[in-house]
């Protein structure tokens, strides 16, 4: 007896490898695949603008950071003695507006870089809600838990939404014509929108996301809301809120990932590598001089060493080497302690 829907992605055509450069933009689950990607030792630039949920700001942000324009003067806000800039996410503040914006150019300035030498560009969607601000009449990224009567809260007209997306596009690829896009649509569901205008919202996400795979064979689509939605129906795969995929819920959606994007040296590192991580994080029982441990760190070095062929593991190395040191040292000490 089947007690779920069974769901594989077909495999993207262009996959990613140990050596692809990749950028994640959008939602908070745009972090979640940035962050086991780094995991796995990938070269990846992870949500480099923070949690931005609607394609206008995103769109917006990226455009601004390829054509090497400055923050709008006018959407700095100031809350309570810190500043911030409504087109960018909270995480970015400061105590000024001259200390905030060397941190937003440098993080435009950093992603442009990245996204004209990246191999792949995953985008997740997250809403077609978005926030306008009355008094400039543009639409906002973040609020800043600035007082709501400030903003005018709509479903963002799917026409326009589909012109932005595809003016992004087209300059994504005129910066760097061999980028591969991945979009997906965020699991995340909106409630506080209403049930009803989030599947609204999600629906025209979806409808965007397919036409530009239509028109675009360099973008494809991974079908993350899907797999949440119908493979893992039940609320056994959501954190307490019921809203935010769990970490079950996210390693299988990573794994289904994998299967469709990763190329086959990819796949085979991963087991490896997972290994390598679990060695790394061990700590000894019987302290760390004892001689089983320095072999076991030894044995580790080498592991390493050989993979430095392949990857960037000086931080592991550093790591592991300077573990060995101090065994030594504490032998070295240890002796000189039953000779004084």
């Amino acid at each position: 007896m089947k007690l779920h829907t069974d769901f594989s992605p077909e495999a993207l055509p262009n996959r990613m490898g140990l050596k692809s450069r990749i950028v994640t933009l959008g939602s908070c689950f745009a972090d979640v695949i940035g962050s086991r990607l780094a995991d796995h030792k990938l070269s990846v630039l992870n949500n480099p603008f923070g949690t931005v949920f609607n394609p206008v700001s995103i769109a917006k942000l990226v455009a601004m950071a390829l054509a090497g324009n400055l923050p709008d003067e006018n959407r700095y806000v100031e809350r309570d003695g810190v500043w911030f800039h409504y087109d960018f996410h909270s995480s970015f503040w400061a105590f000024s507006r001259d200390e905030l914006r060397p941190k937003l150019m440098s993080c435009l300035k950093a992603t442009a870089e990245a996204i004209q030498k990246a191999d792949f560009l995953l985008l997740t969607l997250g809403s077609a809600v978005v926030y306008r601000h009355i008094e400039t009449g543009k639409v906002v990224a973040n609020c800043h838990k600035m007082p709501g009567h400030l903003f005018e809260k709509y479903l963002y007209q799917i026409d326009h939404l589909r012109d932005d997306m595809a003016r992004l596009l087209k300059t994504l690829h005129k910066v760097n014509p061999t980028l591969k896009i991945v979009l997906t649509v965020s699991p995340v569901r909106h409630t506080r929108d209403t049930l009803p205008l989030n599947s609204v919202s999600k629906s025209i996400l979806r409808v965007i996301a397919h036409e530009l795979t239509i028109w675009n064979n360099w973008v494809f689509y991974f079908p993350a809301y899907e797999l949440m939605m119908d493979d893992l129906r039940d609320y056994r795969f959501y954190e307490t809120d019921l809203i935010h995929p769990n970490a079950q819920a996210q390693d299988y959606i990573f794994e289904k990932f994998a299967e469709s994007a990763f190329d086959s040296d990819l796949r085979a590192f991963i087991p490896e590598w997972a290994q390598i991580r679990k060695s790394l994080a061990h700590r000894p029982l019987y302290g760390e001089t004892s001689p089983a441990h320095q072999a076991f760190l030894t044995k580790l070095l080498s592991q390493l060493e050989t993979l430095s062929n392949r990857i960037d593991v000086s931080a592991e190395l550093a790591d592991v080497r300077g573990r060995l040191i101090s065994q030594e040292k504490g032998e070295k000490e240890k002796g000189e302690g039953i000779f004084a």
